[in-house]
């Protein structure tokens, strides 16, 4: 039986990648195509929805995917552990699955993990994180997510050191962590998370250098996952194994 795809944000860069995937995956098939505009009531019919759109309309697409009882996949970013709360209970209550994949790339998700490790070694942490002039949010949904992850590490130890963070030159807080944020043109993503500590610095950098290449084997495997999955459930190390388990 052929799993039928709802793709929302179909024809944004992120979208066409999800997409072309889908076009190679056993088994699935794009029902159809939704912009950010479109009436979301041409998802109907659909067993899986996915969500690549903007953040402004992420959450009426999460929404009505789980009103109407079937599975999501995000990929939009701008989803923090205080925005993804109050949909649990929804996804809780239609016995559904939402997953959030800040990132689809096994790179990415390894720095961040990596990142998560280190974290209690280390009284200070800030990320630094670049994406092309196009990129609507800042800071990043990966860097929001590495801030978390860092932040949940260290919970026997404490937060971390961020002096000065009242002046806004220090960067937007995200867990603890100072986050600052680049948009520039010639790039495509990149993520720095910078830890010190007495007469050291660790820092973990991750590149994206050609994201169809990058984001595809993610891809892969988060879709037939969340066509399968119950629950709320964010990030891919969730879905790959890593070397953690973090809190969706």
């Amino acid at each position: 039986m052929t799993t039928q795809v709802a793709l929302v944000g179909g024809t944004g860069s992120l979208g066409r990648i999800i997409h072309g995937v889908i076009d190679q995956l056993d088994g699935f098939e794009v029902r159809s195509v939704l912009g950010s505009g479109s009436d979301l009531a041409e998802m109907d019919g659909a067993d899986l929805v996915i969500d690549a759109s903007i953040p402004a309309v992420s959450i009426d697409v999460v929404r009505a995917a789980v009103q109407r009882g079937i599975n999501v996949l995000v990929g939009t970013s701008g989803w923090s552990q205080e925005r993804i709360a109050p949909v649990r209970s929804l996804v809780d209550a239609a016995g559904t699955g939402a997953v959030f994949i800040p990132n689809f790339s096994l790179g990415s998700a390894l720095g961040s993990a990596l990142a998560a490790a280190a974290a209690p070694f280390f009284a200070s942490a800030e990320i630094i994180e670049a994406h092309h002039d196009r990129k609507i949010d800042s800071p990043s949904g990966t860097a929001v997510r590495t801030a978390e992850l860092m932040t949940a590490a260290r919970e026997a130890q404490g937060p971390f050191q961020a002096p000065h963070v009242d002046q806004r030159a220090r960067g937007q807080q995200v867990a603890g962590v100072p986050v600052h944020s680049l948009r520039r043109p010639g790039v495509i993503a990149r993520q720095e998370a910078i830890l010190s500590g007495p007469g050291e610095t660790l820092t973990i950098v991750h590149d994206t250098v050609d994201s169809a290449a990058a984001y595809a084997p993610g891809i892969r495997l988060a879709v037939p996952f969340a066509r399968d999955a119950r629950g709320v459930v964010v990030g891919l190390e969730n879905i790959v194994d890593i070397g953690i388990r973090a809190r969706a």
